[in-house]
């Protein structure tokens, strides 16, 4: 089968490669301030690719710390809907780049079983996810013969996000009249297998905190004093390792409370879609076993359920050989995602109160948990803007909307800034998939999954105006 949307995107590949080729060069990391140089060039190169695109309107809006670009392309229709997508510029570190096979902002084809995947930083978060949309508006504009979209489409690619998108909210409400739209698309996930058509529905929130223990005055020694004062690690260790029960439930007093449970309904599509737990664990998971909330699958527990992790812990000495001490502080970082319904700042108060309860006598606890944090968002699954991405999806894998499936991603953005600020409902596009070592060495994407998704954007633009 084939259509004048995908016969125009493989007629193009060429300047989607181009496209992708330069851009991925720039080591726009947001987090490392040597890069804000880049962070900056990357903007502007995203900038000049839209313009030669053909939006008429393009922006590069500055903020207290990355660069955003906006664009926007109005439908000379005046009754139609205004979609808004959402992006981001910036990249992840590399390291340790020992790791990688190839340069990390050198451009690499590889041909595979699966097909040519490209490998970079960035390949497909978030700089591929956007790149489609180049391609993809063109692509609609010569299927429809039109000379605008069917839709007002404007575009919002922040350069923060890989560090958290701490300006993001701001110039969300500073620019809200700019931004107003019917939907957002976001475009910074991906699906569940290379044939398998998905959609996102849904996306954890994120709440972080610190944890810091302190004993002593000084670091003592442990020949002297071990065993007749407190070590601030072993209570930490202790703290740590209460932070969850026999079955794998988080124990502070409250965390569930507000927590949306799993309708039959949520849990029947989840089921829908393809997993093999032994291939996971073998691949993308690179771990012995599974662990987690008893009565709940390997898939419900990372897209639809809370966690508590412990990220780093640490204190005393670590060098080489020893240093026989009881340290006077010990320390540790922990994340909490969270589900809909919940607020990341109810989890400081609980926690603090719980890491209170279990302190052990000579030990001072201190808890710091940033303000604002992640807030969990989802789609409506019956909303006709849904059924559109349903059928432009449809339309990119040669099936029906009935056999989109609907996956939930684990990881947290600042998605639900978008809801709150802007009011209007999200859906998903994106092209990555769980192989595609995203935050890890040797990310890539596969390159057919970004020729589906600029065609399913192709489609997306005409959907929404019938909706």
């Amino acid at each position: 089968m084939t259509s004048p949307e995908r016969a125009f995107v493989q007629a193009h590949l060429d300047d989607l490669h181009a496209d992708l080729d330069a851009w991925l060069r720039i080591p726009s990391i947001s987090a490392d301030p040597a890069h804000a140089g880049d962070v900056a060039a990357s903007a502007e190169w995203l900038a000049g690719a839209l313009r030669r695109t053909g939006f008429p309107v393009v922006e590069i809006w500055p903020t207290p710390g990355a660069p955003a670009v906006y664009a926007e392309w109005p439908s000379a229709d005046d009754a139609a809907p205004v979609a808004l997508v959402y992006g981001h510029h910036d990249v992840q570190p590399v390291d340790p780049l020992e790791l990688w096979e190839r340069p990390p902002f050198e451009p690499t084809r590889v041909e595979t079983l699966d097909g040519p995947e490209l490998h970079a930083r960035g390949a497909i978060d978030d700089k591929g996810n956007v790149a489609f949309h180049l391609l993809g508006i063109r692509a609609h504009l010569a299927a429809t013969g039109r000379d605008t979209p069917a839709v007002t489409v404007k575009l919002l690619v922040e350069g923060e996000e890989e560090s958290g998108s701490p300006h993001f909210a701001d110039l969300l409400r500073e620019r809200a009249d700019r931004l107003a739209c019917d939907v957002v698309v976001v475009s910074d996930t991906g699906m569940a297998a290379p044939d398998v058509p998905s959609a996102v529905v849904a996306m954890r929130g994120l709440a972080d905190a610190e944890i810091t223990l302190r004993g002593p005055a000084v670091d003592l020694h442990s020949g002297s004093f071990g065993g007749g004062v407190p070590n601030p690690l072993h209570a930490m260790a202790e703290l740590l390792a209460a932070l969850h029960d026999e079955h794998g439930r988080v124990t502070l007093p409250g965390f569930y409370d507000k927590v949306r449970p799993l309708t039959d309904r949520g849990r029947e599509l989840m089921a829908r879609v393809p997993f093999d737990e032994a291939a996971w664990l073998a691949g993308p998971a690179a771990s012995r076993a599974t662990a987690g909330e008893e009565g709940f699958s390997t898939l419900e527990r990372i897209g639809a359920r809370p966690t508590a992790e412990v990220n780093g812990m640490w204190g005393g000495y670590t060098g080489p050989g020893h240093k026989t001490i009881v340290p006077a502080e010990a320390h540790a970082k922990l994340t909490f995602r969270l589900v809909a319904d919940q607020h990341p700042g109810d989890v400081g108060p609980l926690l603090r109160q719980w890491v209170d309860e279990r302190v052990p006598e000579g030990i001072v606890a201190e808890v710091h948990t940033p303000p604002g944090g992640v807030s969990p968002c989802a789609s409506d699954l019956d909303s006709p803007y849904t059924g559109a991405l349903l059928r432009a999806i449809a339309q990119a894998f040669d099936t029906a909307p009935d056999d989109v499936l609907f996956t939930r991603e684990g990881g947290s953005g600042p998605e639900a800034d978008l809801v709150e600020v802007l009011g209007a409902p999200l859906v998903f596009l994106g092209a990555g998939l769980p192989t595609d070592r995203i935050h890890s060495p040797n990310e890539r994407v596969l390159l057919p999954m970004l020729y589906r998704g600029a065609e399913a954007a192709a489609h997306l633009w005409r959907e929404l105006a019938a909706r």
